[in-house]
């Protein structure tokens, strides 16, 4: 099938209309409410695969609908910094908490920020991951990758690896831990890959929270979830947008198609709503098929992205990330550096 009969298809396709199910009691009252909420982003008319214009149109409209959670869940502004660097051709924002001294030694966490592979740029980068930096003991980096519709694939790929080398100059890699959410999930697991190629060593953790791994969309939840998930539908227009072309299986553009074999200890999360919950337990069981230690976390009716960032199982979320990160990153940085490297 062409590209573009395969944008035809991917925007013209019927839905089916879903009755999702009531929010159960099995869940914090703060969440159920969240369930009971109409859809929090509903599905956009995609432009044709030709008109940039419209596409740019887009990602400003699905920022504007995205700010005001990322402000919902922001710390305070005066419990850490952020400045803004350059580093290739994009900005690259430090998170820095106040209690985190910048120092040689400190280390660095490469958050890849979501937004469909398509959105979240901007500000919105280290917004996005500012709860999760508040509490790290170390700095945030939060690269603003280029996206489509104007650099598709592999641009953000290319930019996050000079990112990831700019990390390298400045600490060993047992010092630095790579986390992605949705998109940025796809993205982290992808540099992952683009690193061993590399012949770079590879980070002390990954962290990946409902990563967007299989562009081609062929697991059971893309099925089972359409409809159910109240944060999330199918991506394919995107997906096919992003890949320019390229194979959806080539497996930098879905890295659940790749050689996982020697990827660093990786944390994966979804909830029993997530469109992408197939991703996160495929992307498990083929890192444990590897020998690759995994941890899998799921959550009782959790739509994709959490509950929206303030209800107790987002915090018991952000805690269970913060255990895993501190736990990887001790244990990396008490192996001999030889060692780690020869590993």
């Amino acid at each position: 099938m062409s590209e573009m009969k395969a944008f035809e298809a991917a925007t013209t396709a019927p839905r089916t209309k879903r009755i999702r199910p009531a929010a159960p009691q099995s869940v914090s009252e703060q969440a159920q409410r969240m369930l009971s909420l109409p859809d929090a982003m509903s599905t956009p008319s995609y432009p044709d695969h030709t008109d940039t214009s419209g596409w740019l149109a887009l990602v400003e409209s699905i920022d504007n609908v995205v700010r005001p959670f990322y402000e919902v869940t922001m710390p305070p502004r005066e419990s850490f910094t952020v400045t803004e660097s350059r580093v290739g051709q994009i900005s690259n924002y430090v998170i820095r908490p106040l209690h985190v001294a910048e120092e040689a030694s400190t280390p660095i966490f490469i958050e890849i920020h979501g937004g469909g592979l398509y959105a979240g740029g901007g500000e919105l980068a280290w917004m996005a991951g500012a709860a999760h930096a508040v509490d790290r003991a170390g700095l945030t980096w939060a690269p603003d990758y280029r996206m489509p519709p104007l650099h598709p694939f592999p641009t953000a790929l290319d930019d996050l690896l000079e990112v990831y080398r700019a990390a390298l100059e400045l600490c060993h890699p047992s010092q630095i831990l790579v986390s992605g959410a949705s998109g940025g999930g796809n993205l982290a697991a992808a540099l992952i890959l683009r690193i061993k190629d590399a012949g770079l060593p590879v980070p002390a953790a990954l962290v990946l929270l409902t990563p967007e791994v299989d562009l081609t969309e062929s697991g059971d939840s893309f099925l089972v979830n359409d409809g159910i998930d109240n944060l999330l539908t199918s991506l394919m227009p995107v997906n096919l947008l992003y890949a320019n072309g390229v194979d959806l299986a080539h497996p930098h553009v879905s890295p659940l198609f790749g050689d996982l074999s020697g990827f660093p200890p990786t944390l994966l999360q979804s909830g029993t709503r997530d469109l992408f919950l197939s991703n996160t337990v495929r992307m498990h069981r083929a890192l444990l098929a590897t020998g690759t230690e995994a941890e899998l976390h799921i959550w009782e009716a959790m739509p994709h992205g959490g509950f929206g960032g303030t209800t107790p199982e987002d915090d018991e979320l952000r805690a269970e990330v913060r255990r895993f990160e501190a736990i990887q990153l001790a244990r990396a940085s008490a192996t001999p550096r030889e060692d780690y490297e020869a590993s």
